[in-house]
């Protein structure tokens, strides 16, 4: 089966480079992906494919349904969704919309969905089960999950893939992680409240922006003081709102802010943590304070048997030196997590570096770039290990 999958891989692989670039030139943002998901509905219809349009607000899902009469129901979830982003590429195929890029390869997750869903279809009788392809919205604002699963998706789902473009490794090769693959990512919201003044006379007023930066150096400093070391937490400020005119002292200032953190007992306990360092530094200046604390997205944490499952068909399909086993999880995010609270699953990284290349631009760069080769990587890896899900259900080592 694994040279039948290859044989197709290969055959289709024109067609999925002009299927990327399409996808490329016209980029679509969170929640906006209407022209995309009409593409991706198109090309699953025109391979016999069922299809359900408008599921998670602008996904799509397609079943291939399988010759055999297995009741296992594999999902495999690649996501849309473009960054506001000016390509500066020069590509002949960049983006055509202005400020939009696919800087994050869900354009090569799209078509590697699409092209392990079109060469399962081309085997679908001999598949024991059925497969449910999610092509999901909304990955980068970490809300499309949740929209789909609240749609039904993983109704029924015994088991679910996916994966992510990783420009650090070569295109040809994919890394697998067991365990722990991204961070849980949770939204920070901090009003510090003082009272306004003449900037001549802070002495008369309580300076909110003074306070505030009081406030960001010691959440920094105490997580490296008081928090475990090897559970890694990771608090960004990324915004400030506040003052009303130079030589006026601000009576209000607002903080936003990101929180990463990779064990569940040490995110329970960072919102009452926060809360409790930003109001201990507050009262000593005299100032209050508001604090929300908003989960987002669980990290991601990949089943170990589906892990290994990944490893072993990608290690036949393309030799063990192609395969690197990752060290260290990441502390970004991905709302694939969301799925993972439904039924077990891995998600990989495809490697999509030029090997030849001294510099590979990271994710979210504007000069980000994709060796298109690493398409029938993803494609062969995902339909080989469906193909393995099913064996290994059943008990079987046929191959």
């Amino acid at each position: 089966m694994l040279s039948r999958i290859k044989e197709l891989a290969t055959e289709l692989a024109p067609r999925l480079i002009e299927i990327r670039r399409h996808i490329h030139i016209h980029p679509e943002l969170s929640g906006q992906e209407y022209q995309t998901a009409a593409f991706v509905a198109g090309v699953l219809s025109s391979c016999g494919i069922h299809v359900q349009e408008g599921v998670g607000k602008t996904g799509v899902v397609g079943e291939v349904q399988g010759g055999g009469r297995d009741d296992h129901l594999l999902a495999i979830r690649t996501d849309m969704d473009a960054l506001p982003i000016q390509e500066r590429t020069g590509l002949e195929y960049a983006s055509r919309t202005p400020g939009i890029m696919h800087a994050c390869g869900h354009d090569i997750h799209t078509t590697v969905g699409l092209g392990t869903a079109m060469v399962l279809s081309r085997i679908a009788e001999e598949l024991p089960g059925n497969i449910r392809f999610l092509f999901q919205p909304a990955e980068e604002i970490a809300q499309g999950a949740s929209w789909m699963v609240a749609d039904g998706v993983m109704e029924s789902v015994s088991a679910i893939f996916s994966l992510h473009v990783f420009p650090s490794i070569p295109a040809g090769s994919i890394g697998i992680r067991y365990g722990a693959l991204t961070a849980a990512a949770d939204d920070l919201e901090i009003m510090i409240i003082g009272e306004s003044g003449h900037g001549a006379r802070p002495h008369e007023a309580i300076d909110a922006i003074w306070i505030a930066a009081q406030v960001i150096t010691t959440l920094q400093q105490a997580i490296s003081r008081t928090q475990n070391p090897l559970h890694p937490i990771v608090l960004t400020i990324g915004q400030i709102h506040g003052g009303r005119a130079p030589n006026v002292i601000a009576d209000q200032v607002k903080l936003l802010g990101t929180v990463r953190s990779l064990h569940p007992e040490t995110r329970a306990k960072l919102p009452n943590w926060i809360s409790q360092m930003v109001a201990n530094v507050c009262q000593s200046y005299g100032a209050r304070c508001e604090v929300k604390y908003n989960l987002g997205v669980p990290g991601v944490n990949n089943d170990l048997s589906l892990a290994q499952l990944l490893q072993t068909a990608a290690e036949e399909a393309w030799g063990s030196d192609r395969v690197q086993i990752l060290p260290e999880p990441s502390l970004g995010a991905e709302d694939f997590s969301v799925y993972l609270q439904k039924a077990p699953g891995v998600m990989f990284r495809l490697g999509v570096g030029y090997p030849d290349r001294s510099v590979n631009h990271p994710l979210h760069h504007p000069q980000f770039e994709v060796d298109e080769t690493a398409i029938v990587t993803g494609v062969v890896t995902l339909a080989y290990s469906a193909w393995k899900y099913w064996q290994q259900n059943n008990g079987s080592s046929k191959d």
